[in-house]
């Protein structure tokens, strides 16, 4: 385990989802300087595996005695085709009684008049602007813009570079690809997707998968 995380008043945590998407979350986790991490949850398959430099060292067989002991719990699954994964997740560990944490990057800006949600996650250089409010069990990335007033449903990824102009609105469930701008003022349905590079120039239906210029 890396020294910078062995301190006294870092709060213990458990990291579940051992992938690509937890490396990330490690980097943000450890640049907040708030956080101890405690244990990585994978697949047996992947016992063994190290994530920048932790090993991981147990499944979901040892969860519930995992939150007994240390209570604080960050889902580290990726979401990209479906939310259903990171729900189900989140559903388990809440009936584990695990309490969500919702790091911020130091490198970020959340205005003090946004509103994140538990089990969220900010990345580097992501700006929430006034007025935004992200919901629960969302992924936030690298450089994502989301201007005044701005919304997002629960266990949405807005992902790398993307940009949701003020006043829109993004329902629970989808996923808003790098580099897509949604205008000024759309609603996206439930369970979207917006392609990477897409510009959506129009409400989106629930369900709908768009690519391009959606107008």
């Amino acid at each position: 385990m890396p020294a910078s995380q062995n301190s006294a008043a870092s709060l213990p945590l458990i990291l579940v989802g051992g992938g690509g998407h937890c490396q990330s979350c490690i980097d943000v986790i450890e640049s907040t300087g708030q956080f101890e991490i405690k244990a990585i949850v994978d697949r047996a398959e992947n016992l063994g595996r190290q994530v920048s430099g932790y090993d991981i060292e147990y499944t979901d067989c040892d969860l519930p005695e995992l939150i007994s002991q240390y209570h604080n719990v960050l889902v580290c699954l990726g979401q990209i085709k479906t939310p259903e994964p990171r729900k189900n997740l989140f559903k388990k560990l809440a009936e584990l009684g695990g309490n969500f944490v919702s790091p911020v990057s130091p490198a970020a800006h959340v205005s003090p008049h946004a509103c994140l949600g538990k089990g969220s996650i900010v990345m580097h250089y992501a700006l929430l602007n006034a007025g935004v409010q992200v919901g629960f069990g969302c992924i936030i990335n690298s450089r994502a813009l989301l201007e005044h007033g701005a919304k997002t449903g629960d266990f949405c990824h807005v992902s790398t570079g993307a940009i949701i102009n003020g006043n829109s609105t993004v329902g629970s469930g989808c996923f808003i690809g790098s580099g897509a701008i949604i205008a000024q003022g759309i609603n996206i349905g439930q369970n979207a997707i917006v392609a990477a590079g897409s510009i959506v120039l129009a409400d989106v239906p629930p369900g709908y998968t768009v690519y391009g210029i959606w107008k």
